[in-house]
């Protein structure tokens, strides 16, 4: 019997993730440039495994690789978004509509119970955006997940990496929590009626509304 083992996450995925939450949070900033040294430094780690957490990135769309000039966190133009957010609105649209038709009532009360916290995030004078983001999120990651596609899941979750890039400039636009907030009653009303294609319809509306807010 072999006594190889696997460590539960390689080193340069730890790192990946660690970069990944600084690109989100603004620590890294689009367009600066990734000092590797520094970081290497700062991990206490060769470069060797911070440069394969770079290429993890690089895939993802998060970080763009600069030949002769290292990384660079990668600048979301406004045809990068427009292009996201409508392969986006294409997949949740009809993960949206999947749903509305097969979920049970146990994995309907688990929207419910997600959009009920998005409702009391967004009190009026107390908004914290930063957490409604998160349950946004979350709720609909679970939407996808009971809509149980795979293949749609990964292509998702690759381009709201994308998308986070850009997330603070559609959270200030006034007004917007408001708007998705109302955005997401349509949707649930819509899923919980069984109905599928205005499920839909709610979802890409959801999306066009976001892209107008985000550009």
């Amino acid at each position: 019997m072999s006594a190889f083992t696997l460590t539960p996450r390689a080193l340069y995925e730890e790192v990946a993730e660690g970069l990944r939450q600084r690109i989100f949070q603004r620590e890294l900033e689009p367009g600066s440039w990734i000092d590797e040294m520094k970081l290497a430094e700062e991990y206490g780690i060769s470069r060797t495994p911070l440069r394969e957490a770079l290429k993890v990135l690089a895939a993802e769309g998060l970080v763009t690789m600069k030949v002769r000039r290292g990384a660079y966190v990668t600048e979301v133009s406004e045809q990068d978004l427009t292009d996201v957010y409508h392969l986006l609105s294409l997949l949740e649209s009809d993960a949206a509509g999947v749903v509305a038709e097969r979920a049970t009532e146990a994995q309907l009360n688990d929207l419910r119970r997600l959009h009920d916290e998005l409702e009391a995030t967004a009190c009026p004078g107390h908004v914290d955006r930063e957490l409604f983001f998160a349950i946004n999120e979350r709720f609909h990651m679970r939407l996808l997940a009971i809509a149980d596609n795979r293949w749609r899941d990964q292509v998702v979750a690759d381009l709201r990496k994308v998308m986070k890039l850009n997330r603070h400039n559609s959270l200030l636009k006034s007004g917007r929590l408001v708007e998705s907030l109302a955005e997401h009653r349509a949707l649930m009303a819509a899923i919980e009626s069984r109905e599928p294609q205005a499920a839909a319809a709610r979802m890409r509306e959801h999306f066009a509304s976001g892209l107008e807010a985000a550009t």
